[in-house]
């Protein structure tokens, strides 16, 4: 898609951005990196974005003198406030209703770990208030553009086409087509929807109520966050069962890339490695490599480090990893794991942990300082995905240095080079890749990139060819602004 920033003297571009997490507030996952980093990129490229988040109890924490933006005297139940803040330059919409946000327990869940019942009034009530956002409820404030992520707030888009006619244009996200939103149709009548939406073309879904379903049925624009991915989500394998709606819309659908915030991930000036280093100094890796070891416990010595920084699921390729642990051992590497879910694949990890001592190492839970220790001290980071809609795990890996071997599937492809003979003789190798994903091409990788490791000088351009990618927002912000002037009419001049 042609890209261009906007002209001197052009009108900003309002876009709200509509989230069911963002950093530093509130993160479960790279969606909230996401969230959290494309609005400064945007105002680079005069873009105004503010981002509406649910007033849950840790981000109600964090917000300092706040001002009342509308009182609302119910909404799905009870009282709400629009509140208008400002956290680490981000301009935040909060809605504040405690009788849906204000619980122990994660966002989504409630502290036995189940998902809380009322998901679907919860976040059927926020995409509500951004629907109604996008109609003048703000006295003031009128977004061009509504840019809604994820099912959370698959439901934006639907609030738009079936409610009075408006000029807004909305944009839905794909971060992850697993994760779809889907309740019983008993529940349409308490969306406060017409019925016409309770239909094939809105939000109905196999006789039940979907909320991705129904963003990617109503919203003006389709993004997901990987060429790959976009085209992958086509397809049977990837498409979880959407495959049909989203060949029925082709030419609606963008893959735009993520990045990760270059400040946030320097490893120049990165306070939580032992060793800040840059490219010219990347030796200087080897002391955040001792530091790690002893956090995991694992022996000191010439052997290759592989770090896994990750969710610890079947989508993440984990178990399959799981299953070759003995052979990499074997093979005179080591492993540290920092991550939690599902309960038999972390138990298989520390099982082969307890067989092999001072080789493989867990830490159950997350640690974002721990997180940074690993991408810039391991020597290489593994991310066995079965799917990945884009990853920034990689992206990282990446810009630290931290040699990534990914499986040939969505953002891992399109971001890491593997290293075969031409890629290496041509100086573009970033990384190994891995496909298609089982035991033997898992343990064929692992041993191409121990091999590597193993000639310095190779690894040595491997690493710095990496650091130099381009994983950053810049070209990516470029591609969504253009998109944003798709939509609203304004000319695209062909760029970069």
């Amino acid at each position: 898609m042609p890209t261009k920033t906007s002209k001197p003297g052009e009108a900003a571009i309002e876009v709200l951005s509509v989230a069911s997490e963002v950093y530093p507030l509130i993160k479960t996952g790279g969606l909230a990196d996401v969230v959290g980093a494309l609005p400064g990129a945007l105002r680079r490229l005069n873009v105004n974005m503010r981002v509406l988040v649910p007033g849950y109890r840790q981000v109600i924490a964090k917000i300092a003198k706040p001002v009342v933006l509308k009182e609302m005297a119910s909404l799905f139940g009870g009282p709400a406030r629009l509140l208008d803040a400002t956290v680490s330059g981000l301009d935040l919409i909060v809605v504040d209703a405690p009788h849906l946000y204000d619980r122990d327990g994660s966002i989504y869940a409630s502290p036995s770990g189940a998902d809380w019942t009322d998901n679907w009034k919860r976040f059927g009530a926020f995409s509500q208030v951004a629907g109604q956002i996008g109609r003048g409820l703000i006295d003031g404030y009128s977004p061009a553009i509504i840019h809604a992520h994820d099912w959370q707030a698959g439901l934006v888009p639907a609030y738009l086409r079936f409610g009075p006619p408006t000029k807004v244009k909305s944009v839905m996200t794909v971060h992850n087509l697993a994760f779809q939103g889907q309740f019983p149709r008993e529940i349409f009548g308490e969306l406060q929807l017409p019925a016409a939406a309770n239909s094939v073309d809105g939000v109905e879904y196999y006789g039940a109520v979907g909320y991705l379903k129904a963003g990617l049925q109503c919203a003006d624009a389709i993004t997901t966050v990987s060429p790959t991915y976009a085209s992958e989500i086509r397809t049977p394998e990837f498409g979880m069962g959407l495959e049909g709606l989203l060949n029925s819309r082709t030419s609606d659908v963008y893959g735009i890339l993520n990045g990760i915030d270059l400040e946030a991930w320097d490893p120049g000036t990165d306070t939580a490695l032992v060793e800040p280093y840059r490219i010219s100094t990347v030796r200087r890796r080897a002391a955040n490599k001792r530091a790690v070891r002893e956090r995991f416990g694992l022996e000191h010595s010439d052997a290759p480090l592989f770090g896994v920084v990750s969710r610890l699921t079947w989508q993440k390729g984990i178990d399959i990893l799981a299953n070759v642990l003995d052979r990499l051992v074997g093979m005179g590497a080591q492993l540290c794991v920092l991550g939690s879910g599902d309960g038999g694949i972390e138990d298989a990890i520390a099982n082969a942990a307890g067989r092999h001592p001072g080789r493989i190492g867990i830490v159950r839970g997350y640690d974002e300082q721990l997180s940074h220790m690993i991408q810039g001290g391991a020597d290489a980071i593994l991310i066995p995905s079965r799917f990945e809609p884009c990853g920034l795990t990689q992206l990282i890996g990446l810009r630290y240095g931290c040699v990534p071997v990914v499986t040939r599937t969505g953002g891992l492809a399109d971001t890491v080079v593997d290293a075969n003979e031409a890629a290496l003789s041509m100086g573009a190798a970033t990384g190994v890749q891995i496909s298609p994903l089982n035991e033997n091409t898992l343990t064929e990788a692992l041993r191409r990139a121990i091999a590597l490791y193993r000639d310095e000088a190779v690894w040595a351009h491997i690493q710095r060819r990496g650091m130099k990618s381009d994983v950053g927002w810049d070209q990516s912000a470029r591609k969504y602004v253009a998109l944003y002037e798709k939509l609203m009419g304004r000319a695209v001049s062909n760029g970069d």
